[in-house]
């Protein structure tokens, strides 16, 4: 019996794997089938690491499919951002009180960054952060403790603080099939019958899968 993708545990024996668009409830956090966090604190909290997440401001998170993340994920979203053509970056107006009548930026004075997308069968390993609007490409894979500042290549291997790539997956030829292919967007029994391919380190047989 294969995996259901609208349960919140796939499997019983390791409880810290969560299929997250099960566990999310705000409609600007989208999320594709069989993407996991793995936090056996409390995979299920998911929601918990997209911080400075304010409805007024519209940006959404926008992950694929078949994503594995691991516990310490952060994503910090454009709410985290200040004005900084002002003497102050100091929000003085969202104290209250008497502060409450301090001038309050316009959404076009925020140095907002658009939405941050994830693509699919993404690997991001141990407490990595992931600033507004950066965009990983698809089959990337991001090192545990990086922190992702600018846009992240498809099949790229990216690490550090600042996160930068330091090498492909694979050729060129190789990830533009790939990404002609787009796997992750066929029915599951195809999936299952590429398994040999899709879990193989023989690239030729990658070559033969056809969209």
């Amino acid at each position: 019996m294969r995996p259901d993708p609208n349960t919140l545990f796939p499997n019983p024996k390791i409880p810290g794997i969560c299929y997250i668009k099960n566990a999310v409830k705000s409609p600007n956090i989208i999320i594709g089938d069989y993407t996991y966090y793995h936090d056996p604190e409390g995979a299920d909290q998911f929601e918990k690491h997209v911080t400075h997440f304010y409805p007024f401001i519209g940006d959404k998170l926008i992950i694929g499919k078949f994503c594995a993340i691991a516990s310490g994920i952060e994503f910090v979203m454009n709410g985290a951002n200040h004005r900084m053509n002002c003497i102050s970056t100091y929000p003085f107006y969202i104290m209250g009180g008497d502060w409450g009548s301090a001038m309050a930026p316009v959404k076009d004075e925020l140095p907002l960054k658009g939405d941050t997308i994830v693509g699919n069968d993404v690997w991001i390993g141990q407490n990595v952060t992931v600033m507004p609007g950066v965009h990983i490409g698809d089959g990337a894979i991001i090192g545990a403790n990086a922190v992702v500042a600018r846009d992240i290549p498809p099949y790229s291997i990216a690490v550090g603080n600042p996160c930068r790539v330091v090498k492909k997956r694979f050729s060129d030829e190789i990830i533009s099939h790939l990404l002609e292919i787009k796997w992750w967007d066929w029915d599951i029994e195809k999936i299952e019958s590429s398994f040999a391919a899709l879990s193989s380190g023989d690239l030729s047989l990658i070559k033969k899968l056809k969209p």
